[in-house]
């Protein structure tokens, strides 16, 4: 099992409890490794857990255990992290720059989506408009543009040698 690169940590987000980056991650970085117990066919055919991920063509893995920190991952429509998994392991990777203190997502995909999200009503900060004014409120609070959260202060040459 791949040990998480970055510092990590769970706490309350508001779909329940997320995965937040501690520090700065850069864009492409393999963040950590998607564990699980190996799942039968027949557990396979009645799909019934929410933690289920394939790791290849034939292989399922049961994410729900302890072990796990990676299962705290939330779904959101525009993601920051992507699963990727050569040789039957899945790694959760940076899309883009994951700045400290913002949580890690991925997009869970169709199937998982119509069948657990849909239902409910999608909760992630695209999708739901309060969570979008807060975040673009904050954003433009940073100086940040709001659907990237870069930051668009830049100090000028004529400043920066000012004191």
């Amino acid at each position: 099992m791949l040990a998480p690169r970055y510092k990590l940590t769970v706490k309350r987000s508001k779909t329940g409890r997320g995965l937040f980056a501690m520090e700065d991650i850069p864009r492409g970085r393999r963040i950590i490794e998607y564990v699980g117990r190996p799942v039968s066919p027949d557990e396979q055919r009645r799909d019934s857990g929410k933690y289920l991920f394939w790791a290849s063509d034939t292989q399922m893995i049961d994410g729900n255990i302890k072990e796990n920190t990676a299962r705290y991952i939330n779904h959101s429509c525009a993601p920051n992290c992507e699963a990727t998994g050569p040789d039957g392991r899945i790694y959760i990777s940076a899309l883009r720059r994951i700045r400290a203190g913002e949580e890690l997502t991925y997009d869970y995909g169709d199937e998982y989506f119509d069948r657990h999200i849909r239902p409910h009503g999608c909760r992630c900060a695209k999708c739901d408009p309060a969570t979008a004014r807060v975040q673009k409120k904050d954003a433009r609070r940073r100086g940040a543009h709001p659907k990237t959260g870069i930051s668009r202060r830049r100090t000028s040459p004529r400043r920066a040698g000012r004191r």
